[in-house]
C-alpha cells in the first residue's frame, strides 16, 4: 500500500519503512508525526480524495532534523558595479513512516 502526501508544499509518494527527507517540521528526534492531508491512498483499491481523502492519515517517526547542503546565490549585473553573494543552508526533517491509516 502507497500513499501521497502534502507537505511542505511539496507532494510525497510513501510507503510504510520507507525513509523520506521533508522540508522541516516541527519535532525532536524519537517523536511521532501524523499528516492527515493524504490525496491519493493506492494498493487493492485505489481512493482518489478531492482534495483529501476522508479519513486517512499517515504516521512517522522522527528520525533527526537537520540542514541540507550549503548553496551559493550569487547576483551580478555586469558593467554597473554590482553584485551580491549569499549561503544558505535548507532545513529539513528525516522521518520514517510507520504507516498509512484509513
Amino acid at each position: 500500500m502507497y500513499a501521497i502526501i502534502e507537505t511542505g508544499g511539496k507532494q510525497i509518494k510513501v510507503e510504510a519503512g520507507q525513509e523520506i527527507f521533508i522540508e522541516k517540521v516541527a519535532g525532536e528526534a524519537d517523536e511521532v508525526v501524523t499528516f492527515d492531508k493524504v490525496l491519493l491512498v493506492g494498493g487493492d483499491d485505489l481512493k482518489v480524495g478531492a482534495p483529501f481523502v476522508e479519513g486517512a492519515t499517515v504516521t512517522g517517526k522522527v528520525v533527526k532534523q537537520g540542514r541540507g547542503k550549503k548553496i551559493t546565490v550569487f547576483k551580478y549585473k555586469p558593467k554597473k558595479n554590482y553584485h551580491k553573494k549569499q549561503g544558505h543552508r535548507q532545513p529539513y526533517t528525516k522521518i520514517v513512516i510507520d504507516g498509512i491509516n484509513l
